[in-house]
């Protein structure tokens, strides 16, 4: 009689803990949750990400969204300075890193890139007064760079050190070049434009400075991810997604 007692007060346990289980994971059974993919970006950068009120938008963070969306994955978008977005994903804190970014020898050493999914171009912004015309004229002067973006990387191999000022974004070297502080800055195309349109007195170069692929960049041991994300990406340009984002921001004209 002892033995059966302890029988039915075990059954009785396991079934209260079976309904205490499943009243916890019901709605919120890690099976069904969303993993989360976190972007890292500086959203310093329009069109391609930028603020809008308390969210970040652009063609990047809706590529992005995208690509979270055919992963079955939750999008988390991290705002941090454009130099730290590599370091933090070879560390493991960001999945991935979306900014514009430009593939470069020296940025392959570090992480791996997807498929390029845009073209970008360096221009250079000059005061509408400048006696800067043409790209030969930059030598010799004062140029103003976003830290550690591809026109700084150029810049600097082809001018020298001592000629580039850096700055935390392009706002900030474009408010230094209307303050005379230095003589061109040298951005990526879509942003100078931006930032030529809104400060009256700015022009850019009619000669593009340089000619770039986009791509995202990921932990070189994470190469699971990175083609989980081509083979994504490959779809979005495939049905015409990729491209309607764009087309949003930037005007064909």
């Amino acid at each position: 009689m002892k033995n059966l007692k302890k029988i039915i007060a075990i059954v009785a346990a396991l079934a209260i803990i079976g309904v205490i289980f499943a009243a916890c994971t019901k709605g919120g059974d890690t099976k069904d949750a969303k993993e989360t993919l976190v972007m890292a970006t500086n959203a310093e950068f329009p069109p391609y990400e930028y603020h809008e009120g308390d969210s970040i938008v652009g063609i990047d963070a809706e590529v992005a969204a995208a690509i979270a969306e055919k992963l079955g994955m939750e999008l988390q978008i991290e705002d941090v300075s454009f130099d730290s977005i590599i370091p933090g994903v070879q560390a493991g804190k960001y999945d991935m890193g979306m900014a514009g970014m430009t593939v470069t020898d020296e940025r392959l050493e570090s992480v791996n890139f997807s498929t390029s999914y845009a073209k970008g171009v360096q221009s250079v912004i000059v005061p509408e007064a400048s006696d800067i015309a043409t790209i030969d004229d930059i030598a010799g002067k004062k140029i103003g760079v976003q830290t550690s973006t591809t026109g700084d990387i150029y810049a600097t191999g082809d001018y020298g050190e001592e000629n580039i000022t850096r700055y935390d974004n392009g706002a900030v070297a474009v408010q230094a070049l209307l303050s005379g502080k230095v003589d061109c800055v040298i951005i990526d195309n879509e942003p100078a434009k931006s930032y030529v349109a809104a400060n009256e007195g700015l022009k850019i170069l009619d000669t593009a400075y340089a000619e770039e692929d986009y791509a995202i960049c990921f932990n070189k041991a994470d190469t699971e991810l990175q083609e989980k994300v081509n083979g994504a990406l490959e779809e979005l340009i495939a049905d015409g997604t990729l491209q309607g984002i764009v087309d949003k921001y930037i005007n064909a004209d």
